[in-house]
């Protein structure tokens, strides 16, 4: 299975040394089970599906923090297990790949459009204006998601022979430590969070902050390497 692990560049210290891992043993449980990697996905799917249904349909509760965050959070490492699933069976593949975004995006837009709903019919707002949080958050959530898939697929890629062998070195530590707040797994931690409407607010206001400043300095940032000059 280690072999089967992508390159640890861009990925926060929760998904290199949390969810990876547990992908890991969920991989290799599918694949004794003859699991199909599209399968994982869709179990992926289901568990991410089962945890926005419920913060859009049950009222706030602690039970039901850590049934929706169990939910996402068992989700998400299915998520990991899928790619790496298909790199262990050599079958990866571009309608896999697609299925797995396509998956993605629709847990990412349907997360916030549960948590757009939740607070709508359960929660006691200081105003309405709070109901646009939600929809702010969709936005610099999908951009993130779409900006950084097309900004790889547009990247220049280099030439055969002129990569080093081996695998690409480890990231640096105070990178992967910056990224935790735009990590989806550290994300979902704030649905433990539900039982209290205070702490639950502040928590995704917080979250939302982080994600806009980063949301920022990622445009920043692919649109100088896309517009940087291609070497002939």
């Amino acid at each position: 299975m280690r072999g089967a692990q992508k390159t640890a560049k861009g990925v926060s210290l929760y998904s290199r040394y949390l969810n990876r891992p547990a992908g890991r043993v969920l991989a290799a449980a599918a694949y004794r089970l003859g699991l199909t990697p599209n399968q994982v996905t869709l179990v992926s799917a289901a568990f991410s599906g089962a945890g926005i249904a419920a913060l859009a349909a049950g009222r706030p509760s602690w039970p039901l923090a850590v049934c929706v965050y169990a939910a996402l959070a068992i989700g998400f490492a299915f998520d990991s297990a899928d790619g790496q699933l298909a790199r262990l069976r050599g079958e990866s593949s571009a309608a896999g790949e697609w299925l797995d975004h396509v998956v993605d995006c629709a847990k990412i837009t349907a997360l916030h459009s549960a948590v757009l709903i939740s607070l709508h019919r359960f929660h006691e707002l200081p105003g309405e204006g709070w109901l646009l949080l939600p929809l702010a958050f969709q936005l610099a959530a999908v951009l993130i998601f779409f900006g950084g898939l097309l900004t790889d697929k547009l990247r220049p890629r280099p030439a055969p022979g002129s990569a080093p062998y081996g695998p690409p070195p480890a990231p640096p530590l105070a990178r992967s430590l910056a990224l935790l707040p735009v990590d989806y797994g550290v994300f979902c931690a704030v649905f433990l969070l539900l039982g209290s409407e205070r702490l639950f607010l502040g928590g995704y206001t917080a979250f939302f902050a982080a994600h806009v400043l980063f949301l920022v300095a990622f445009l920043i940032k692919w649109f100088r390497e896309l517009s940087a000059p291609r070497a002939a």
